[in-house]
């Protein structure tokens, strides 16, 4: 599973001209899933996001974390972060899981976001979705595990 962590002022989507998704303060959070990604690759990500200690405290430094600081979270799935650019000039996504497996395992990793007491909005799986953002510092981690573990 891999997580491209943005921390933002303000974070949007929107699917056909309407916003299905925003959030103030927070992380904007593209999700990927490969093919062998787990419940338990679900949790470590969703633990370590909530947990990341990038935001400023009073003395300018990166100390406070997402509940530190009340912050939401937009989860967007996206399953060109499997992409295979490698040879010729069109990726491959065979790296990337089909939908029956990714959509379970991000509306996972979004129960559990809530479960830490971080509010979520998503973007809708599947569909073509406009993604706007007040990137924050720009402060950008990615994250990315394999059997349960962060790698």
């Amino acid at each position: 599973m891999r997580a491209v962590i943005q921390r933002v002022s303000a974070a949007s989507v929107t699917v056909d001209g309407q916003i299905v998704g925003e959030v103030g303060r927070g992380f904007l959070v593209l999700l990927g899933v490969t093919h062998d990604d787990t419940v338990e690759d679900s949790r470590v990500i969703a633990g370590k996001l909530v947990g990341l200690r990038v935001f400023t405290d009073e003395n300018d430094f990166m100390n406070l974390s997402l509940s530190d600081v009340g912050g939401s979270v937009l989860l967007v799935s996206q399953f060109t972060l499997y992409a295979d650019a490698k040879r010729g000039r069109r990726p491959s996504f065979v790296s990337a899981a089909r939908p029956e497996v990714a959509g379970p395992l991000v509306d996972f990793v979004r129960d559990q976001i809530e479960s830490h007491g971080a509010a979520v909005a998503t973007g809708t799986f599947g569909a073509h979705m406009d993604v706007a953002l007040h990137n924050d510092g720009p402060v950008t981690i990615l994250l990315e595990t394999r059997l349960g573990r962060l790698i």
